[in-house]
C-alpha cells in the first residue's frame, strides 16, 4: 500500500506547509549542507537541482520533534506510551511477491558515485558519506531482521565503509562471529523511509530482542509490506526509494573518516568494514534520501531513550516527561520532570536515570509546574531551587558516551545529577499566577 513511506511522508509534510523546495541547482559538496544547517536541519528541503545528477534530493526530514508527532499522528503527551505499546505488541510483516522497489533492478556497471547524489558536508570529512541509510542485518541465529541508520562512507563504484565501531552490541556480534567463520554478512541499505520506520530502528535488539519491522507495523497500526531482496536473503520495504544490496566482508577494512560528528566534533579515524554492492533496486523516479550528520537519527534515539528513562524512573518516582535534549546530541542530557511525593524523590530520579543509559551525562530533575521544553523555565528552576551543597550529585569516572569528545579524551566520564524540585509544603517556593493569562486572545487588544 502506498500510504507508507518516503512519498506519503513528503505528501503529509507539504499539506501541512513543513516542507521547502529548492530550485536553485546546489552542489552537493558542502553547499548543500550549509542549507540544510541554516535552518538547523529542522526544515524538511526537497532539491530538484543537485549538481551532476539527475536524482532530487530531500533532507531535513525528521530533524523536529513536533514533526515526528505531526507524521505519526500522536503528541507530546501520549507518544512516549504509543511508543511503549509498540515495543510490548509487535506485529507481523506481509510479504508480498513485488512492489514498486522493484521497478529497477542493477545488477551490472553499478556505480554509486555517478547514481547517487551522495553529500560531503564538513570541511575535513573523508569522503562523501550516506548519512540516513538504514542497515538491515538478518540475525543468522533467530532470522529476525536487525536495522540501525548507519553512516556510509563512499570508497568507490560498488564499495563503501560501513561503520561497526560505536554501533549497537547486538550488530557487532554479528560482524565478528562473521569475521571469525571467515563467511561475509548479507546485508541491504535502505533509503526512502517514513518516521515509523526510523523510530523502529532505534529500540535496542540487544535490550529486546525484537524484530524491528515488527515494530514498525505495530506503530503504523497495519503490516509493513515487504518484498525479498534481488540477491541476498533479506526483506526489505516494498514501497522505500532505493536499496543497495550486498555483504559485509569479513575481515576486510578501510579507515573510515575523518566525519563531523555528535557535538560538532569530528570522530575517530578508524578502520571499519566493508560492504560490496552487488545489485542496486530502486523505484521509478527515485528521491535520494539524506540526513544532515548527527541530527535526524540522533533525535529518534532520543525519543527512544525517553521512553527508556521514563520506564527507569515509572517504579521509583511519579514520573511526568522527559526531553533527552538536541543542546546534548539527544543522548548526554535530560530534564525529568516529577510529581514530587517524598523528600528525596530528586535524589531517587537522579539515580534511576543515570543508570539507564551509560551514554547519559548530566540529568536535570523539576517538578511538574515546570515546563521540560522551555529552557527559560528550566533555568528558572535551576536558579531557584538548587543549592549546590545539597542538590548536586556527582559520580566520578563512570562509564560515558564513545560520541563524547572529553569521554574519549579521559576514557571515562564525570556523571551530574541536579534535584531542582521545590521542598514539599513550603509555600514561599509557590510561583505567583496571573489570573486570566492563559485565556487571554491577544489578538483582542492591538
Amino acid at each position: 500500500m502506498e500510504t507508507q513511506m518516503l512519498r506519503s511522508t513528503l505528501d503529509k509534510l507539504n499539506n501541512l506547509n513543513y516542507t521547502k523546495i529548492c530550485r536553485k541547482k546546489v552542489n552537493p559538496k558542502f553547499e548543500l549542507g550549509a542549507v540544510l544547517k541554516y535552518f538547523d536541519n529542522e526544515v524538511p528541503i526537497i532539491f530538484e537541482d543537485v549538481k551532476g545528477y539527475d536524482m532530487p534530493l530531500v533532507g531535513g526530514l525528521y530533524g523536529n520533534r513536533q514533526i515526528f508527532y505531526d507524521l505519526m499522528e500522536t503528541n507530546k503527551e501520549n507518544r512516549i506510551f504509543k511508543f511503549m505499546d509498540a515495543i510490548a505488541n509487535p506485529q507481523e510483516t506481509k510479504l508480498i511477491y513485488t512492489g514498486p522497489i522493484k521497478e529497477n533492478i542493477i545488477t551490472k556497471n553499478i556505480d554509486i558515485t555517478k547514481l547517487l547524489p551522495t553529500p560531503t558536508s564538513h570541511e575535513k570529512d573523508s569522503s562523501s558519506f550516506i548519512t540516513a541509510g538504514m542497515l538491515l542485518v538478518k540475525d543468522p541465529e533467530t532470522g529476525d531482521t536487525h536495522m540501525a541508520v548507519r553512516r556510509f562512507q563512499v570508497n568507490s563504484k560498488t564499495n563503501i565503509s560501513t561503520l561497526i565501531s560505536g554501533a549497537s552490541p547486538h550488530l557487532r556480534k554479528i560482524v565478528r562471529k562473521s569475521e571469525e567463520s571467515n563467511k561475509p554478512v548479507e546485508c541491504a541499505v535502505v533509503l526512502g523511509y517514513d518516521a515509523e520506520y526510523l523510530i523502529a530502528s532505534q529500540i535496542s535488539s540487544s535490550k529486546y530482542g525484537l524484530d524491528k519491522h515488527k515494530v514498525y507495523s505495530a506503530l503504523k497500526g497495519e503490516a509493513l509490506e515487504v518484498v525479498k531482496c534481488h540477491s541476498v536473503d533479506i526483506e526489505v520495504p516494498a514501497y522505500c526509494e532505493i536499496v543497495l544490496e550486498g555483504e559485509i566482508v569479513p575481515n576486510k577494512k578501510i579507515i573510515e573518516g575523518p566525519f563531523g560528528e555528535l557535538m560538532g566534533y569530528y570522530g575517530e579515524v578508524a578502520p571499519n568494514p566493508v560492504m560490496e554492492i552487488k545489485t542496486i533496486m530502486h523505484r521509478d523516479n527515485p528521491i535520494f534520501q539524506h540526513a544532515f550528520p548527527c541530527r535526524e537519527e540522533h533525535l529518534s534515539n532520543g525519543l527512544i531513550r525517553e521512553v527508556e528513562i521514563y520506564s527507569a524512573l515509572s517504579s521509583v518516582v511519579d514520573v511526568k516527561d522527559v526531553n533527552v535534549t538536541i543542546g546534548g546530541g539527544c543522548r548526554l542530557h535530560a530534564i525529568v520532570s516529577i510529581d514530587k511525593k517524598n523528600e528525596g524523590d530528586g535524589k531517587s530520579a537522579i539515580l534511576s536515570a543515570l543508570g539507564s543509559s551509560k551514554d547519559l551525562k548530566h540529568v536535570v530533575i523539576v517538578d511538574s509546574d515546570v515546563d521540560i521544553y522551555s529552557y527559560k523555565d528550566v533555568e528558572f528552576a535551576l536558579a531557584s531551587r538548587v543549592q549546590a551543597s545539597d542538590d548536586i550529585v556527582i559520580i566520578k569516572n563512570a562509564l560515558g558516551s564513545a560520541l563524547e569528545a572529553s569521554h574519549v579524551y579521559k576514557g571515562v566520564s564525570d556523571k551530574i545529577g541536579i534535584d531542582a524540585t521545590k521542598p514539599l509544603n513550603e509555600e514561599s517556593f509557590k510561583r505567583a499566577i496571573v489570573p486570566e493569562y492563559e485565556d487571554i486572545d491577544i489578538t483582542n487588544y492591538f
